[in-house]
């Protein structure tokens, strides 16, 4: 049985996907540096920003951490602006009568920032977690784990909500269920219908509207 619901926050909860890799590639283009939208969705979606400021000192000998600062308050003008949760989000949420968390691989002040704009904050009171708490971020199954804990319920019982490949994994690799989800609009540009696919999710859901009845189904 399905006892919680553990949701990744970037493209399930709320529609940031596209604003923050038009950030990125804004960045990089400044820089001179040749990492496009299209690296960004195949090898950073779902993984913490600091993967992508590994790649760039490792991959093209550029350090970006002056430039991260800089980055942020950027993106947080922007989630100001635009942000706005994924359709149907809210209402799905509301209609599950089950302990749930946020388990993101974004920086804490950007998750506090995403669910305060978009009013979801309310659904999750503390728990909300983020991969910068644990020693290794997705697709370790750390930060599944940890928010498992947190909510007294074992991994086994446990289903996640992700939009990612690395999620997804990280979900496999800590013992839970795990529903791909599609209802981001970076969805299509991304690839993911397929990319999720391939990872073996136990359901793909492509609205938000499909997230109570494949639950009950699961469970």
């Amino acid at each position: 049985m399905t006892d919680a619901v553990i949701f990744d926050c970037d493209g399930v909860l709320v529609d940031s996907e596209p604003l923050a890799v038009e950030e990125i590639v804004a960045m990089m283009r400044r820089l001179d540096l040749p990492i496009d939208a299209a690296r960004i969705y195949d090898c950073f979606l779902g993984r913490s920003f600091q993967t992508i400021l590994d790649a760039a000192l490792r991959e093209h000998g550029v350090d970006l951490t002056p430039h991260v600062d800089g980055f942020r308050q950027g993106l947080a003008d922007r989630f100001r602006r635009d942000l706005r949760p994924v359709p149907g989000i809210a209402d799905a949420i509301a209609a599950l009568d089950l302990p749930r968390a946020v388990a993101s691989s974004s920086a804490p002040d950007r998750l506090a920032l995403s669910l305060s704009v978009t009013g979801l904050k309310p659904l999750f009171g503390p728990h909300v977690y983020s991969a910068t708490q644990v020693a290794n971020g997705k697709p370790a199954p750390d930060l599944f784990l940890m928010a498992a804990d947190r909510l007294g319920v074992a991994p086994a019982a446990c289903t996640v909500v992700e939009d990612s490949p690395a999620g997804v994994r990280a979900a496999h690799a800590a013992g839970m269920r795990v529903v791909g989800f599609l209802g981001g609009s970076h969805a299509m540009p991304a690839g993911l219908a397929e990319r999720l696919a391939q990872e073996g999710p136990h359901a793909i859901i492509e609205s938000a509207s499909e997230l109570p009845d494949t639950l009950a189904r699961l469970g």
